[in-house]
């Protein structure tokens, strides 16, 4: 979809539900039930933002927050001292990113990257994006929530919103309570949110390593792939074409056991020259159906003269004639017979055979792919289109009921709860006015310049200066992002 057409239904939507949102709250006799509705939900309805607030889960905050309060200090305490690097490492590779922009030095992974529907986001995965955004913020401030509770700052509510497009969470924390307890234990609830994100991007890595162990009961790994789509009226496509959820065991000569041996295979069929056939030269008589005078060019030939969709013209050479022969023989009778590269392959004593070749241009190809149970799939054409027009996975399901697109549902979810979860990382990390950092560096400087900086201006005056650094570098990266992608 293009991205004016993302941009105009998005600001459709926010237009018309603002609209309504106004109506009924000005219109006398919607005015007070629709006021009380949003009041007893906790909806708020705002320029471009729904807004959702309850405090019911403040109960579940404290149960978790108060079970086995060693463990919970010493795994918040942890957060701390990753937090603390991880704002190190970030701040570093940050300013470098800036630097070697400035000095047009070629960058050859950007850090930060701006992720929009309908530029550099597929239509097909929006879903996976939206829903990891709102894991990702739900999980992070759920560490903030407990954390709050082991340090004994009240909870106020929590709520979940929706920015144009973007979801996100927060937690409404006691300002007060917080600002009393001491700098350490300040920083275990500031940094609980980064550090549950760093936790969800080892869970996830996780999941992706022993998803071929977990689901090897449902599914078969290295013996085949699984067709699991392919594109409408191609060429493997139609009742007699390849099948969702079909092995594919085969290309030709080439086994296929995973998606890089099916990667290789069709690289191989681009490089070699097809494979011939070992026939004996009187069944190709009596086979032939060319007929005597057919279109013969120093650029096209074709001795079927297209009369028959299941006949191919094929080429050989005798014994007795070193010149070129062709023949309109049955595709599939043919490539049934044994697989020859040369003629002395065929050899058979007191019987002349012949090696026949598919009489097609060096790019088109023969390939046989073997799938499932049927015959073997006869595919004529650049194997480029083959790739193409069909997707597989390494996991074949061992039974119809199994979903097919299970184990691609869970690798791609892993992937973006992997770089999303990672980004917020990045970002929450540095001293940038409004994010984490921000409080992370304030809470950081008392705890460890009091004693030696007495004088609170002065702690102030790094405070600020560290976050006016902080927030001008993350500017800078953002406007390098957004000039890289709409360069």
């Amino acid at each position: 979809m293009l991205q004016s057409t993302w941009i105009a239904l998005v600001l459709g939507f926010w237009s018309s539900l603002y609209l309504l949102d106004a109506f009924l709250k000005t219109k006398k006799s919607t005015s007070r039930s629709y006021r009380h509705a949003l009041d007893s939900s906790g909806l708020t309805v705002s320029v471009c933002q729904l807004r959702w607030y309850t405090n019911a889960l403040n109960r579940m905050f404290l149960r978790v927050g108060q079970w086995n309060p060693r463990m919970l200090r010493l795994w918040f305490t942890v957060g701390v001292f990753f937090s603390l690097v991880a704002m190190l490492i970030s701040i570093f590779v940050l300013t470098l990113l800036v630097l070697n922009t400035l000095r047009r030095q070629p960058v050859e992974h950007q850090v930060l990257t701006p992720v929009m529907p309908g530029v550099n986001l597929p239509t097909s995965q929006i879903w996976y994006y939206l829903l990891t955004l709102l894991v990702c913020g739900i999980l992070h401030e759920f560490g903030h929530a407990v954390a709050a509770v082991r340090e004994q700052v009240r909870v106020n509510g929590f709520g979940v919103f929706l920015l144009l497009m973007y979801p996100g969470a927060y937690v409404d924390l006691s300002t007060e309570h917080i600002q009393v307890i001491s700098p350490l234990r300040q920083l275990r609830v500031y940094c609980a949110g980064v550090w549950h994100n760093f936790i969800i991007v080892i869970v996830a890595l996780f999941v992706l390593m022993l998803m071929p162990h977990t689901l090897m009961p449902f599914y078969t790994l290295g013996k085949a792939v699984a067709v699991t789509s392919v594109i409408p009226n191609s060429a493997v496509s139609g009742p007699r074409g390849l099948l969702l959820g079909e092995p594919i065991t085969r290309i030709s000569d080439c086994m296929v056991t995973d998606l890089d041996t099916w990667h290789d295979c069709i690289v191989a069929s681009m490089k070699q020259q097809s494979l011939g056939h070992c026939m004996p030269v009187q069944l190709i008589r009596d086979l032939d159906t060319s007929p005597k005078n057919y279109s013969h060019t120093p650029d096209t030939l074709d001795c079927c003269n297209e009369t028959s969709s299941t006949h191919l013209c094929f080429l050989y050479h005798t014994k007795s004639r070193a010149d070129t022969k062709y023949a309109c023989l049955p595709a599939r009778t043919t490539t049934d017979r044994p697989i020859c590269r040369l003629q002395s392959d065929c050899y058979t004593p007191k019987v002349e055979m012949a090696c026949v070749y598919p009489a097609v241009d060096n790019e088109t190809k023969l390939l046989r792919i073997y799938h499932g149970r049927r015959p073997p799939l006869l595919f004529l054409g650049h194997p480029v289109d083959l790739f193409y027009s069909v997707s597989v996975s390494n996991y074949v399901p061992n039974s119809s009921i199994i979903p097919l697109n299970l184990p691609y549902v869970i690798e791609t979810f892993c992937k973006y709860l992997m770089s999303l979860s990672g980004a917020l990382v990045i970002l929450n990390v540095v001293p940038c006015y409004a994010l984490d950092g921000q409080w992370i560096c304030k809470a950081f400087i008392e705890l460890s310049l009091r004693s030696t900086i007495p004088d609170s201006d002065i702690r102030s005056l790094i405070y600020s200066l560290c976050i006016l650094y902080g927030t001008v570098l993350l500017l800078l990266n953002v406007i390098v992002a957004m000039w890289t992608l709409f360069l």
